[in-house]
């Protein structure tokens, strides 16, 4: 069976969960007898790319100029197109939603829903995005949608014209750390709540601080550490300062995998306040370096935590801060949490993402 991944997400991200995704897809893929998976994408931004072996992808990194991304998205898809057609695929798998199909007549279409953020948070975004139009029109030509879990599909389900039968869920896999990973405070002498990712929107960091900030307890015990999401700006730094928090109390840094690695090691609890995720790849990373996790319980995240959470409202302040106070504050919950973070990121392989996608498109 030969299998076409199209150029589109990896010509749009350099970074991001989606690109990652498809990347060991189909390195996983690939590995299965009598599979050959490729992805085409001419010219590209993405990071992950030039990672993989070389013959599961075609094309080459360019660099991201300023105001050049409909050039280039319009470019990387004319040369894509022949390249597939070339292929003779029998699976086309398209990786991002758009207006346009890039596959032969002969082959199946397949997509992967990952979220349904633009719709359910409609003000997060331009009221120009397009986001919507795309994906119902992605939708509607596939012969089949992979939704990255069982929250995503009933979200899809309701939000657009689509048979059941045309949808299944696939979870994810997520990439284990090293194990050369120090056990070290990196902040400074007194134990840290950890987040990571972006701060506004939906991703509800603003919560999670005005929980941090109202709890006497928490900030006389432990600093609060952001990783990634870009450095504070300006308006964060007077919120803190109004709320008479300084530079050793709230941090960001940002770094490579490592570096990400050694946070979780070393927090005393991971806490995920997003209020809507399609998967949520961050909570399992935490439970495989023995980091309890607090996290949200709305979407999708119940399905990945399971019962190796401590849940709250993240809509609710007095809910976040009582469920931080109750892991902090029990050093058995927090090694009975740990301890069940080990078996629960156990079920979410790439192997095992790979093996069931490879299902859907023999079915079809």
């Amino acid at each position: 069976m030969r299998i076409a991944f199209d150029q589109q997400v990896f010509t749009q991200l350099e970074f991001g969960g989606i690109s990652r995704y498809l990347c060991r897809l189909a390195t996983h893929l690939s590995d299965i007898q009598g599979i050959e998976a490729k992805i085409f994408a001419p010219c590209h931004i993405n990071a992950y790319l030039p990672h993989i072996d070389e013959n599961l992808r075609v094309g080459t990194r360019v660099i991201a100029l300023p105001r050049t991304g409909r050039i280039r998205l319009n470019l990387s898809r004319l040369l894509a197109m022949p390249l597939i057609w070339g292929f003779r695929p029998d699976i086309v798998h398209e990786t991002y939603y758009s207006s346009w199909a890039h596959h032969p007549k002969r082959a199946r279409r397949v997509t992967t829903a990952n979220d349904m953020i633009h719709e359910l948070f409609p003000e997060k975004f331009p009221k120009n995005d397009a986001t919507t139009s795309w994906k119902r029109k992605s939708f509607a030509r596939a012969d089949h949608i992979i939704c990255i879990s069982e929250n995503t599909r009933r979200d899809l389900l309701y939000l657009f014209d689509v048979p059941p039968e045309k949808v299944s869920v696939v979870y994810l896999g997520f990439d284990a750390f090293g194990t050369k990973i120090e056990k070290k405070n990196i902040v400074n002498d007194r134990p840290y709540i950890l987040y990571v990712g972006q701060r506004s929107g939906y991703k509800n960091f603003e919560n999670l601080f005005y929980a941090y900030v109202s709890s006497e307890w928490l900030r006389n015990n432990f600093n609060l550490l952001c990783f990634g999401g870009g450095t504070f700006t300006q308006t964060e730094k007077e919120v803190f300062a109004r709320n008479s928090l300084n530079d050793s109390d709230i941090k960001q840094i940002g770094g490579d995998d490592s570096v990400l690695a050694t946070c979780y090691l070393n927090a005393a609890i991971f806490v995920y306040s997003s209020l809507y995720e399609g998967f949520g790849i961050p909570p399992l990373e935490a439970m495989s370096m023995g980091c309890p996790v607090v996290c949200s319980n709305t979407s999708s995240i119940p399905e990945v935590v399971g019962d190796a959470g401590e849940y709250f409202d993240p809509a609710n302040i007095d809910s976040v801060r009582a469920s931080i106070e109750t892991v902090l504050k029990s050093s058995e919950r927090q090694v009975d949490l740990a301890a069940k973070g080990f078996e629960r990121c156990k079920l979410f392989t790439w192997e095992k993402c790979a093996s069931e996608t490879l299902a859907v498109y023999r079915s079809l």
